[in-house]
């Protein structure tokens, strides 16, 4: 597999430090970068550093005039941060894995993948959610995201008591069910 003209042209943009360039390929990889590293005992902060070492392995490579690209820029990218968090969960002893014996090159298709379908699953939930309405989107989001139980629901939505307000959240919880999975295979919101 080859690459395409676009990723071609920002890694030359990226070998003749070309500050668009730069930002394009932060802008669109390092979201997959820092999923990784925090769904693996590393922190924000953490993320930042492996993708700067990350840009600078690429731009070395880019600036050697010889470097072939035979992935998506996506893939190399996350198997170079993915070798780098491996090497420095190593040096803090948070990792338990044998790197000695860890592969040069590491398969990341599936992980790359397992990521997109995830955001796009997201993606997906939070465009039903937006055509779900008032006041279950509301109802939802107290629940769900402010942790907010039913009793405080009910006062705050003004139902009787949390047994009510626990059945419209069942129903509002119907409703997003079906207008996700009647759209999810569609991909259409």
């Amino acid at each position: 597999m080859t690459t395409d003209s676009n990723e071609q042209a920002l890694l030359k943009g990226l070998a003749a430090n070309d500050r668009i360039a730069i930002e394009t390929i932060y802008r669109v990889h390092y979201s997959m970068v820092q999923t990784l590293v925090i769904n693996n005992s590393g922190t924000s902060d953490d993320a930042r550093d492996i993708f700067q070492e990350a840009m600078i392995v690429l731009y070395e490579k880019a600036k050697s005039g010889s470097f072939e690209l035979h992935a998506q820029l996506k893939t190399y990218i996350y198997a170079v941060c993915r070798r780098l968090w491996l090497k420095k969960l190593l040096v803090n002893q948070r990792f338990s894995g044998d790197l000695a014996n860890a592969p040069e090159t590491i398969a990341t298709e599936e992980d790359i993948e397992m990521y997109e379908h995830r955001t796009r699953d997201f993606e997906l939930m939070e465009q039903a959610l937006q055509h779900l309405g008032e006041p279950c989107k509301e109802l939802l989001e107290s629940y769900y995201l402010r942790k907010k139980n039913m009793s405080e629901i009910a006062m705050e939505f003004g139902y009787t008591n949390a047994d009510n307000a626990k059945n419209q959240k069942y129903k509002c919880l119907m409703r997003l069910k079906k207008i996700f999975f009647g759209h999810y295979n569609n991909n259409t919101l």
